[in-house]
């Protein structure tokens, strides 16, 4: 029976600590609804604090998301080599006094040293002079590839059929618009089976490419163009139909898309290719090799960054504010200071001092912080509409801002609460 009376002690203490919170908080509300302007006032540091980290990490989740899809786009398995070109004879005379460029022996010998490739295939671009249809948007660029380029970049058809291993053997005059040149040269009406002239030669459409995200700009190698606005023909209908307007400065072929086994063999995989490159271009720095895998995990570093440094100047609002709730809480102990001294003669105690300015203080904190989070979430999306940005307002951004929040509230009124349970009884009901 003794080895029980603790117990049955310290819950009896529990029970009563947790019955006086409700009258705490009552009392906590009552005060700052005696003092609303100075109470609201007293959150504005809150709020606008909570409000930008809530909106900065929308507007980074937004922008990393896009980006972070559209490297997924390009394919974890896949190993892409891009050629660069150069933009005057000078610079192109240089290259090629030591480098034939990117050639299609470059990739027979990469199919043929790479281990662990399942798919590839050469790329091709043109850039038409006419076409008829005539475009209501920019020209779009035919791109000559395999048929196997369809599963390597993960085409998703909207309607019709890729072109075949035979029509790609036959050199067949067939294509496959991607949805943005679908409408700018076909408007609404349904392409295909209809036929386009590119440059002088008349292709039969026979398919047609879903919506693909675009980067916007070059991305770590990639060239700057609209995905979305391409012809995709076989590629020896490109190279025996088109000529390039700007053959003279581009290589052999502009591309090469290869697909691995899994995703873990693409960086041992480009170190081979590099290598290979490197060799018969006798390292003129001709070509890029893009490996998606490791944009991915670069970019996710990146945006873990991003979020440390946004939260971090997010933060200092938090701070300001924070210290706001500390000078109030000061001044409100030296308002009430004989309200303190008639609690204590009447039986407080030190802890329940404490506990209501706490209580007041986190009040001031939770009622700011659920303000800011719809002010935040008010904000992200104004700045969608008006900037044209995706943003995305996330669980976890709430929270931390919330967390955050409630922290420096916690830590600020700690200090006035502690400095109020410190009053001299006698002397706080003398007070004036």
């Amino acid at each position: 029976m003794r080895a029980s009376t603790p117990t049955v002690e310290a819950l009896s203490i529990e029970r009563r600590r947790f019955a006086q919170v409700i009258p705490d908080l009552v009392l906590g509300l009552e005060n700052l609804r005696l003092h609303k302007l100075r109470s609201l006032l007293t959150m504005l540091g809150m709020i606008f604090g909570v409000a930008a980290v809530v909106a900065m990490l929308s507007i980074g989740a937004g922008a990393q998301q896009k980006v972070m899809a559209f490297i997924q786009q390009l394919g974890v398995r896949n190993l892409i080599v891009e050629a660069k070109e150069a933009n005057d004879w000078q610079s192109f005379r240089k290259v090629r006094a030591i480098s034939p460029g990117l050639t299609f022996q470059d990739f027979r010998v990469i199919q043929r040293d790479t281990r662990g490739i399942t798919a590839a295939t050469p790329l091709k671009r043109f850039t038409p002079v006419q076409l008829i249809p005539k475009p209501q948007q920019a020209m779009p660029l035919v791109y000559g590839v395999e048929p196997v380029y369809q599963r390597i970049a993960a085409l998703r058809l909207e309607a019709g059929r890729f072109f075949g291993v035979r029509e790609a053997a036959e050199a067949a005059p067939v294509c496959v618009l991607g949805e943005g040149a679908r409408s700018g040269v076909f408007g609404p009406q349904n392409p295909i089976g209809k036929y386009l002239k590119v440059d002088n030669q008349w292709f039969q459409v026979i398919g047609v490419v879903g919506p693909r995200l675009a980067a916007g700009r070059g991305t770590s190698g990639l060239p700057s163009e609209d995905v979305n606005n391409l012809i995709y023909v076989p590629l020896d209908s490109a190279i025996d139909r088109l000529e390039d307007a700007q053959s003279q400065f581009h290589d052999q072929i502009d591309g090469i898309y290869l697909q691995l086994q899994s995703g873990g063999e693409t960086p041992a995989a480009a170190s081979v290719v590099r290598a290979i490159l490197n060799e018969s271009h006798h390292h003129a720095g001709d070509f890029s090799v893009i490996v998606p895998a490791e944009l991915l995990a670069e970019q996710k570093r990146t945006q873990h960054l991003f979020e440390t440094v946004m939260v971090a100047i997010a933060s200092i609002s938090l701070l300001v504010g924070g210290i706001g709730i500390m000078n109030i809480m000061l001044a409100s102990i030296l308002e009430r200071t004989r309200e303190i001294g008639v609690r204590r003669a009447v039986g407080a105690r030190r802890g329940d001092i404490i506990r209501q300015f706490v209580t007041e203080a986190l009040l001031i904190s939770i009622l700011g912080g659920a303000i800011g989070i719809l002010f935040g979430f008010a904000m992200s999306r104004i700045i969608a509409l008006a900037a044209g940005w995706s943003t995305i307002v996330t669980v976890a951004s709430v929270l931390l801002a919330f967390l955050v929040s409630l922290s420096v509230g916690l830590a600020s009124g700690i200090y006035p609460a502690v400095q109020a349970a410190r009053l001299d009884p006698v002397e706080a009901l003398r007070y004036e």
